[in-house]
């Protein structure tokens, strides 16, 4: 809403900057051929109020009323206006919409392994007696609201069992929707602390204030699931002694005081192999653990993706372990939720930092450095090294060591999908040679990561171009 207030100045400057009273006099002009009563008619002020930011519930019939009388009769511009306001206050209306709750959600998967990030967790959370948040992060499927839930409920059991409980789902990858207003969440968590609606301030630093002062001295536990960025953040931190708050992202959070942060990382072969134990059951897995430790190999070791074949392993019993190799492992994780849950991470990435990520899938699937990104963007190694830091910071590539990453594999699958959708053939083969011509000034020699055509895909266009089809990989399935 603060954008299009923004253009509405910058229409009124547009305009001559004509005063709020000669603003509010067109307005009762128009609205008086149009037979409106006087009663309707606005104040001066209210017309003023129209210019200024952080309004969550504006009229939108006055403000399209300020836009006719900036532009006259010109009604396809005002068409225009109209279409746009609607969409900001939908968007708008979405933000508002909070789950919320006085308590924490139950009926969750058991939670499996990671013994030692726990406890390393619980011990952040409960350290020192001032001001204590914990932000897990990690990338999309790793396990961050279960391991934080698990951390929650066991807090509740062992330390604390009579404090207030706030939960919040703040949207900040969901694949529809716009992140929950922050301001509309403190208004939910002040009902849900007993402030009556009367008595709920309209500002956000005001709720903040009153949200704070609620809460001081009562050792409240909050779980803000899935956050944005610090920005959503910040107003929704107790920032006062003896409540903790448990944060999760898929983004790096900076700029939060007082607040710990630790990484969730993959899973390690052990809590894998227990995790697809404790789905699939201990019969499908037990008879034989190399074929069942490969499968988690080949998944990267991501938790969401190994349920989604522990599910399927044990709903269905004839396939064999050798079954689960390479193509239709890949497809099966990514169509239970995976692909799903990278889709919304990648939707909030900048246009450019999206087509890097596509772009990457055409480097064999190992570690690359920045001057490869550079190559296959064909940009300058700053921008390619802003879109690396923009991919990091999202938890859709990892740095493996100073200036190296690598993409998880199920990260490379999506990509590779989008690639053939989001790029044309003339951009993909124009990178493919700049990634050529690099490798050959570098004196290495490398067999170019073409995408793979899994059946679920439209054909490549590029499948029959002039490139050497020697350059080309040889794709093996890798039996289980």
């Amino acid at each position: 809403m603060d954008e299009f207030i923004a253009e509405l100045r910058l229409l009124k400057a547009w305009a001559n900057n004509p005063s709020i009273t000669e603003i509010t006099r067109r307005i009762h002009r128009d609205w008086q051929r149009a037979g409106r009563p006087r009663g309707e008619w606005p104040a001066r002020s209210t017309v003023g109020n129209c210019f200024q930011v952080g309004r969550r519930r504006p009229n939108s019939d006055l403000l399209l009323a300020v836009v006719q009388a900036l532009v006259g009769a010109d009604e396809a511009v005002v068409s225009v206006w109209r279409q746009s306001l609607r969409t900001v206050l939908g968007e708008a209306e979405a933000a508002a919409r909070v789950s919320a709750y006085d308590r924490l959600p139950t009926g969750l998967p058991s939670f499996v392994g990671r013994a030692g990030l726990a406890a390393r967790a619980q011990a952040l959370l409960n350290a020192g007696n001032e001001v204590s948040a914990l932000a897990l992060e990690g990338m999309a499927g790793v396990g961050k609201t279960s391991l934080a839930l698990h951390i929650a409920h066991r807090y509740l059991a062992e330390e604390r069992t009579d404090v207030p409980v706030l939960f919040a789902n703040l949207r900040g990858s969901a694949p529809q929707g716009p992140p929950a207003d922050p301001t509309a969440v403190l208004e939910t968590f002040l009902r849900l602390l007993g402030v009556s609606g009367d008595r709920i301030p309209y500002g956000p630093d005001a709720r903040t204030a009153l949200y704070r002062q609620l809460l001081a001295e009562t050792g409240a536990l909050i779980v803000l699931d899935d956050a944005a960025s610090t920005e959503q953040l910040r107003p929704l931190l107790p920032g006062i002694r003896g409540c903790r708050t448990l944060i999760t992202s898929r983004r790096a959070l900076t700029g939060l005081r007082g607040t710990s942060h630790l990484p969730v990382p993959l899973l390690d072969p052990g809590d894998s192999l227990e995790l697809l134990r404790a789905t699939a059951g201990a019969e499908r897995v037990d008879p034989d653990i190399p074929a069942v430790q490969q499968i988690a190999d080949l998944l990267g070791h991501l938790p969401l993706a190994l349920s989604a074949i522990g599910r399927h392993m044990r709903a269905h019993p004839a396939w064999a372990l050798g079954d689960y190799y390479r193509e239709p492992l890949i497809t099966l994780a990514l169509e239970d939720g995976v692909r799903a849950a990278l889709a919304a991470s990648d939707a909030r990435l900048p246009k450019g930092t999206r087509r890097l990520l596509r772009l990457l899938t055409l480097h064999p699937p190992q570690e690359l450095d920045g001057a490869t990104a550079t190559a296959l963007l064909g940009d300058t190694s700053t921008t390619a090294e802003c879109h690396l830091a923009t991919l990091t910071a999202a938890h859709l590539i990892q740095r493996t060591a100073p200036g190296r990453f690598r993409l998880h594999p199920l990260t490379h699958a999506y990509a590779e999908e989008r690639i053939c959708i989001d790029e044309p053939a003339t951009r993909i083969r124009q990178a493919l040679g700049r990634l050529l011509e690099h490798s050959r000034s570098r004196g290495t020699s490398m067999r170019l990561g073409a995408p793979t055509i899994r059946r679920s895909r439209l054909p490549m266009p590029w499948q029959h171009t002039d490139l050497d089809e020697d350059r080309l990989p040889t794709r093996r399935p890798l039996a289980a």
